[in-house]
């Protein structure tokens, strides 16, 4: 029954827009918001530093939309993002979680989601897999997934390098879920060019940092603010996975990309609390970074990129 009604949650969305899970950006305040503003809007759990704490989260993200529902029903789903791979140490005591509060979304990133997707179509909850390639694309698809997030060229963080039409044309061809849109959407328009390709939905993260509720800090916005397409730096050697950063932020820690060496593992994704502050001045950014020029409420944000999305297609009808 769930699934039911989270299907048709969407299909009732007055955007269609998944504010993407960003990793020590997204907040508990920035998804209440977005979900009260219509736009699905999703966080990693490794946001919340611990279990013990990710349950803190998700208490007060239901019981805030729970109320919220109370005097509209266009409160959008939320949702977590849940790393698959074997080097998540926590993935069990943060899959006891989820199945505990049952956020009507799960994004699964880097790994096969055949276990996770089993577990959340028991209690009707929808599997969406974020992929960057075809190869990708096609594994997550057997598991049985609900929607693939092509990750495309110009993401922010980590990204893949291919052309969003030829991402979006090749998977329609075996995959007849939802197809979700990822790379440098910025403006209303760009919502409404992802669907004309083809997409259902699109994804969008950076855009969303630059917001009050986020949690990135005063300099990382400015820095957002102040940078163009030619500031992101495409590499791996971060983070062992490839991902766009904003290159002056790597500059100013000191580091070189040019002379650094690739890490082993997945060490952004899984430090502790306190080796992880060695990386909060690292920061991700997509190739829609040109079009970021103020720090806006979450609320204004979708409100003047609904008014964008809708201008656009009037725009197209007045042409026919």
């Amino acid at each position: 029954m769930l699934k039911k009604i989270v299907k048709e949650q969407f299909k009732r969305l007055d955007l269609p827009v998944i504010v993407a899970p960003m990793f020590l950006v997204s907040s508990i305040e920035l998804v209440v918001e977005g979900c009260k503003s219509g736009v699905v809007t999703t966080f990693p759990v490794l946001n919340a530093r611990t279990s013990e704490t990710l349950e803190e989260w998700m208490q007060a993200i239901t019981t805030q939309l729970a109320e919220a529902q109370k005097t509209t029903s266009k409160v959008a789903p939320w949702g977590v993002n849940l790393i698959v791979h074997k080097s998540n140490d926590r993935y069990e005591a943060d899959i006891k979680l989820i199945k505990k509060y049952q956020p009507p979304v799960v994004i699964t990133s880097l790994g096969k989601p055949t276990d996770i997707t089993k577990i959340v179509h028991e209690y009707g909850g929808l599997v969406f897999s974020d992929v960057i390639s075809i190869q990708h694309a096609k594994k997550a698809a057997e598991a049985g997934i609900d929607g693939l997030i092509l990750v495309c060229n110009g993401a922010g963080g980590h990204g893949g390098t291919l052309h969003p039409m030829a991402f979006v044309h090749e998977v329609k061809q075996f995959f007849d879920g939802m197809v979700i849109l990822s790379g440098a959407i910025t403006y209303g328009q760009d919502i409404l060019a992802a669907q004309v390709i083809g997409a259902d939905f699109a994804y969008m993260g950076t855009r969303f940092i630059a917001t009050k509720e986020s949690l990135a800090n005063k300099a990382y916005k400015k820095m957002l603010l102040e940078a163009q397409a030619g500031d992101i730096i495409y590499t791996d050697k971060l983070s062992g996975v490839h991902a766009n950063f904003l290159l002056k932020s790597i500059l100013n820690a000191g580091l070189d990309p040019a002379t650094l060496e690739k890490p082993k593992q997945l060490e952004i994704l899984h430090k502790a609390e306190g080796e992880t502050k060695a990386w909060k001045d690292i920061w991700s950014a997509g190739h829609g970074v040109g079009g970021i020029h103020e720090i806006l409420p979450v609320a204004e944000l979708v409100e003047r990129l609904k008014a964008e999305y809708h201008e656009s297609i009037q725009k197209v009808v007045e042409k026919q």
